[in-house]
């Protein structure tokens, strides 16, 4: 039992952007179509960064940057391929102030895939054949049409080698005090 906290505790955090319930919900529902069954672990999500240690510095600057935010809207712009799977691309200056100040403040935490440029999206299938991605991306853009989701906050996930456990949620526009 000692060994399983060990590693809890070890684990680094995820911090993902939360989305409006039926956004949310729709996205869940190409995941459990789209994705492969015995790899889909966790629910559909915008990734912000994912690799930042546990610490009070970390969650501080989380809540504080939630607190300073309100809910914003996001647009879908259309759907990308990602080789073997498929995402959907999302457009928001909001978005892309808050990543950038996050990113300022996280610095010495940020791993290689964070310093990259940030483009954020939601993956709806990854780890298939290059095939099944392809007809997917055909059929998703062949019926999309741009819409609207809600950001309306940030959560903390432990990455657990695999699956993801919830740490804490942050909404936007409430205080930590």
């Amino acid at each position: 039992m000692e060994a399983q906290v060990d590693v809890v505790a070890q684990a680094p955090y995820i911090l993902t952007l939360k989305m409006d319930e039926a956004s949310q919900a729709h996205f869940d529902r190409l995941r459990v179509e789209h994705y492969p069954a015995e790899l889909n672990r966790i629910a559909a999500h915008l990734t912000l960064f994912h690799q930042l240690p546990q610490s009070a510095e970390v969650n501080s600057s989380v809540a504080s940057a939630a607190a300073a935010m309100q809910a914003f809207a996001m647009k879908v712009m259309g759907v990308r391929s990602l080789g073997r799977g498929v995402a959907f691309g999302m457009e928001s200056a909001e978005l892309m102030t808050l990543h950038r100040r996050l990113s300022g403040e996280f610095t010495e935490y940020l791993s290689a895939q964070d310093r990259q440029k940030f483009w954020p999206h939601v993956v709806v299938q990854n780890k298939t054949s290059g095939d099944r991605a392809r007809e997917l991306k055909r059929r998703l853009e062949a019926e999309f049409r741009p819409f609207a989701v809600q950001a309306v906050g940030l959560q903390l996930w432990r990455y657990l080698g695999g699956p993801w456990e919830f740490a804490e949620e942050f909404p936007f526009g409430h205080s930590t005090s």
